[in-house]
């Protein structure tokens, strides 16, 4: 991975990028490059063009994550620096969002409102250049992909710090959709106010992003009263406009609000991450570096859950989540979600969804999808 850096534009870096050369003959260098970048990028969307009436004319889906793994893999490995890999991606994921919208504008949802976390999640995932809808519940997310509304939803799976997110596990008992991808976003909580610190009478934020960062308001606000909102986003919003609270939520937020960050990076854990899925009506290709997830609940016997995972011990198949849910149909029965390391056209994959069948009373694959390959 290449070292973080600095745009190229600023005075201090071009100044020392080419011996002999001026300032001015500096900028008159990026200034050409510029014009070249430029004409090849509307080259590229020219054939992007093309590519969008064939898959128009053939059914083939505009976003396809198999497609988006193989483009980004590929110009990572062509990138030999100074450029960051992260900066790259970024890059080429803003590019692939235009387009899309070249080819037929896609219409995305996610758990509102604008600036919240999930909203920062889609616009990192699917760029700017896509239609993003602020559908306010993560039911919402799931009802409008399930009835076609919306081409995609983005909805938070599991955090790294706080676990499962229920509603969304309870959302796919209800909902038939695919998991389609996975995005891994790393979370950073920022405090801002319209404010000195010192002025800050009132903390506002959600009630799990205040236990993302207790410890650090107990060192630094810990007589501040904490007043749970909604969502971050909304906190962010009301701090925007009342002098003296201060609210916790993202970046994003800040800057769709008009508010500065007093402090930054405030989580507990630096490695907060969210694991955010991919929802859609149609199923992902095989890439090779995959992941399937499976909900069911299992037969009314004594030992139904050690047989169901022993047959994916007996299959070499790795699970890397579980989890319960009462399953909503009868008191005290449960449904289980897991995710394997394997596409479900696996024949080991294959061969153990049908093997566990036998110790179920509901089996549902809920998708086979690429493995999400760095965070974001």
């Amino acid at each position: 991975m290449k070292p973080e850096q600095q745009s190229d534009d600023s005075d201090e870096q071009t100044a020392g990028c080419g011996a002999g050369l001026s300032l001015d003959d500096l900028r008159s260098r990026i200034d050409e490059i510029d014009r070249k970048l430029v004409a090849m990028l509307n080259e590229r969307a020219n054939v992007v063009v093309q590519v969008g009436n064939l898959k128009r004319s053939d059914g083939t889906p505009i976003y396809a994550p198999h497609r988006e793994q193989a483009v980004l893999s590929k110009v990572l490995g062509l990138n030999a620096g100074p450029l960051s890999d992260r900066t790259v991606e970024t890059i080429y994921r803003e590019l692939m969002s235009g387009s899309f919208s070249l080819e037929l504008p896609l219409r995305v949802g996610y758990l509102g409102p604008r600036g919240s976390f999930s909203h920062m999640a889609a616009v990192r995932h699917f760029g700017s250049s896509v239609e993003h809808l602020d559908l306010h519940t993560i039911d919402g997310v799931f009802r409008e992909v399930a009835g076609g509304q919306a081409n995609y939803g983005l909805v938070p799976y599991e955090n790294s710090t706080m676990g499962s997110i229920t509603d969304t596990l309870d959302a796919f008992t209800q909902f038939d959709v695919t998991i389609y991808a996975e995005a891994m976003i790393e979370i950073n909580h920022h405090l801002m106010a319209a404010c000195a610190p010192d002025e800050i009478t009132a903390i506002h934020s959600k009630p799990q992003i205040f236990e993302q960062c207790r410890d650090w308001i107990l060192n630094h606000f810990p007589s501040t009263p904490l007043v749970p909102e909604s969502s971050s986003a909304a906190a962010v919003e009301f701090a925007s406009q009342n002098h003296g609270v201060a609210a916790i939520g993202s970046a994003l937020a800040g800057k769709i609000y008009g508010i500065n960050s007093v402090f930054e990076h405030i989580e507990d854990h630096p490695n907060n991450i969210t694991r955010f899925l991919v929802i859609a009506k149609q199923e992902a290709q095989r890439t090779g570096n995959d992941k399937t997830s499976i909900m069911f609940t299992t037969a009314d016997k004594p030992g139904a859950l050690v047989d169901v995972l022993n047959v994916f011990r007996e299959n070499a198949i790795n699970l890397s989540h579980i989890e319960k849910r009462p399953s909503r149909r009868t008191n005290w029965e449960y449904t289980f979600f897991i995710d394997c390391e394997a596409h479900g056209q696996d024949d080991n994959m294959r061969s153990a969804i049908e093997q566990s069948r036998v110790h179920c009373e509901r089996l549902k694959v809920l998708g086979s999808y690429p493995r999400a390959q760095r965070t974001l």
